[in-house]
């Protein structure tokens, strides 16, 4: 039930393929489940393609993920405020519809997931009458274990990494193909042969972390103090000792940089609305070396591409990453260089 805004072309049936999910064209979760995995890799690709075309720049192929169902380490099913004439319904919308469409088991969650998605449905139905408004749930599958409390402090290990974040916070929801993401950024960052590191929208840290070992220094910047605190701590936990964090005011991002960004690559993952005129127009001013810019929503991303453009960027390549199969959304990472 992925969350992230997507690419939006619309998907041409293929015969012969049948969804796994008995819910597949009623549940809006996943779109693509009737489309056989390399056509729905390829549908991504050229869809990319086509969001590109303005911007002379090469889209490799979608990287598959491993596990194109029981991937997605995270869900957040939700019910309706509880009503005598209406059933109860646990789950995600109708597809089309405002409804909330009861759903057992989702085919996409790992098996942990969904093991304890009964378990927390059988709880929340055994005490419905005393629920007097509606709510959101979560079940978030960690290397620390499954739990359902988005306050809860849980462990991931990607690749080398080790990190804590709560439960309830943004972190990528496929561990299957996120190693080989995360790796792909940390790489791209060095192609330009800076000496420095910003790790814009850093959250928990994972990007930063990742590249720091290929920088002399790394800064992470955060607009939310909370997100700071946990990438400090997930510094010291990796031993990542040429990494800092700075909690930034969203209208001064690059303020307090201690170095020019003719020696400086950047890293930016911004939520699916996007970077935004304010935070480009700093960033251009900033003037790294190289941007690595990551989304999960690249029409957002294209446009923000074409606005660095305007500013002196070449969009050198961009790779997709299949981080939600069955579904119309794909991750991508661009790579840019400040051109002469």
């Amino acid at each position: 039930m992925s969350t992230a805004a997507g690419i939006t072309g619309a998907a041409a049936p293929k015969p012969g393929v049948a969804p796994v999910c008995p819910l597949y064209g009623t549940c809006g979760g996943c779109q693509y489940q009737h489309i056989g995995y390399d056509d729905q890799l390829a549908l991504k690709t050229d869809e990319i393609r086509r969001l590109f075309a303005t911007l002379p720049t090469d889209v490799a192929p979608c990287v598959p993920c491993p596990t194109p169902y029981g991937y997605r380490s995270k869900l957040t099913p939700h019910f309706p405020r509880p009503r005598a004439d209406r059933a109860p319904a646990i789950g995600f919308l109708h597809a089309g519809r405002r409804v909330t469409l009861d759903v057992p088991a989702c085919p996409i969650a790992t098996p942990a997931v969904n093991a304890r998605l009964a378990e927390l449905r059988a709880d929340v139905l055994a005490r419905w009458s005393g629920y007097r408004r509606g709510a959101t749930l979560l079940v978030r599958e960690a290397s620390s274990g499954v739990t359902v409390d988005p306050r809860e402090v849980v462990t991931e290990q990607v690749g080398d990494l080790s990190l804590r974040f709560l439960a309830g916070d943004f972190f990528q929801n496929n561990p299957f193909l996120l190693p080989r993401l995360v790796a792909h950024v940390a790489r791209e960052a060095q192609t330009g042969g800076a000496r420095f590191l910003v790790d814009a929208y850093c959250g928990s840290g994972l990007l930063g972390l990742a590249a720091a070992p290929h920088f002399e220094r790394v800064l992470g910047v955060e607009v939310s103090a909370s997100a700071v605190s946990w990438a400090r701590e997930n510094a010291a936990r990796n031993a990542r000792a040429n990494c800092e964090y700075l909690a930034a005011d969203a209208s001064a991002v690059f303020a307090a940089i201690p170095f020019a960004g003719a020696d400086a690559a950047v890293i930016v993952d911004p939520p699916r609305k996007g970077c935004g005129d304010a935070f480009l127009a700093q960033l251009s001013a900033f003037a790294p070396r190289t941007i690595v810019y990551v989304s999960c929503n690249p029409e957002t991303q294209a446009r923000d591409i074409a606005v660095l453009a305007g500013a002196g960027y070449t969009c050198l390549r961009v790779q997709p990453f299949d981080m939600f199969p069955q579904t119309r959304h794909v991750e991508a990472v661009a790579t840019l260089t400040r051109a002469g």
